[in-house]
């Protein structure tokens, strides 16, 4: 498959289906060792994906837990490796405001063009430095114009205020992923989707999938603090034998059923992101 060379707006923009891929950089807290290991597992992973039609979405402070710096690694060890219209670094709030700003300098002079940039679990960690992700992508703005930003959207809350909010002057973004949707949640992503087209959202969206590995019941009920897990549909389905990726790949078919053909994958891994990549777009297109 030949990769693509245009920018990550004339993607998402295209009129074919995306699967894009988020990524988690090792935690913070683990040992020197353990951080190279992991750093060599991601290199070699994005050096794989870097040959198919994909995008790269590289988390902050996923679930709440600190991590190492995504920008660093990518730009010290993978240059011309993976093109920088398909790579995107998450940013939190949970940072300082000048390390955030200076997060984008450094990413918009690296070649990156894009930015997702969001609140932050509130819960646990540091504070927020703002309020809001939508004044953090405004102070952004005001330092990195041509940075291209991602905000976010829940579709499985109210779709009217969930519009109200991406439409507002202050919204700040070109494009906006969401939350972790399912098959098993289908309905809400359409009244989601219909509301959007209603009110006619200018911004392309990336709806977020999550690759179930099981339906172990301690890992789903974690997993239900951040997004709608279905658990009891999840478990009839690995009960009756049905693999991870045609899991995975079902939602994916639900969703461009109904319209949303661009997603990301979250929970991938690192070590065989790759192959479980490939497998889950055969069981898509299959």
């Amino acid at each position: 498959m030949q990769v693509p060379t245009v920018g990550l707006l004339e993607r998402l923009r295209q009129d074919r289906p995306l699967v894009a891929i988020e990524l988690r950089p090792p935690r913070s807290d683990l040992s020197a060792a353990e951080s190279m290991d992991t750093w060599i597992d991601m290199n070699h992973a994005i050096r794989r994906l870097g040959h198919l039609d994909t995008v790269l979405f590289l988390t902050d402070r996923a679930v709440g837990k600190a991590e190492e710096e995504n920008l660093h690694h990518l730009t010290a060890n993978l240059a011309g490796e993976f093109s920088p219209s398909r790579v995107v670094p998450f940013l939190t709030c949970k940072h300082t405001l000048d390390y955030c700003l200076m997060f984008a300098t450094r990413a918009a002079s690296h070649g990156l063009e894009a930015l997702t940039v969001l609140g932050g679990d509130r819960s646990v960690g540091p504070p927020r430095c703002v309020e809001h992700a939508y004044q953090l992508r405004q102070h952004i703005r005001q330092r990195v114009s041509s940075l291209q930003l991602g905000g976010w959207a829940a579709p499985h809350r109210d779709p009217q205020e969930q519009v109200a909010f991406i439409l507002q002057p202050e919204f700040e973004a070109e494009f906006y992923l969401t939350q972790v949707v399912s098959h098993h949640g289908v309905l809400s992503v359409e009244r989601f989707l219909d509301e959007a087209s209603h009110r006619n959202v200018p911004y392309p969206p990336v709806f977020g999938v999550f690759f179930y590995r099981s339906a172990n019941p301690k890992t789903l009920e974690f997993l239900a603090r951040y997004f709608p897990v279905p658990a009891t549909q999840l478990a009839r389905e690995f009960d009756s034998g049905v693999s991870a990726e045609e899991i995975c790949a079902r939602t994916i078919r639900g969703l461009r059923a109904i319209g949303a053909d661009k997603v990301y994958v979250s929970n991938l891994g690192i070590r065989g992101a790759a192959e479980r990549y490939r497998k889950i777009i055969a069981a898509v297109e299959g």
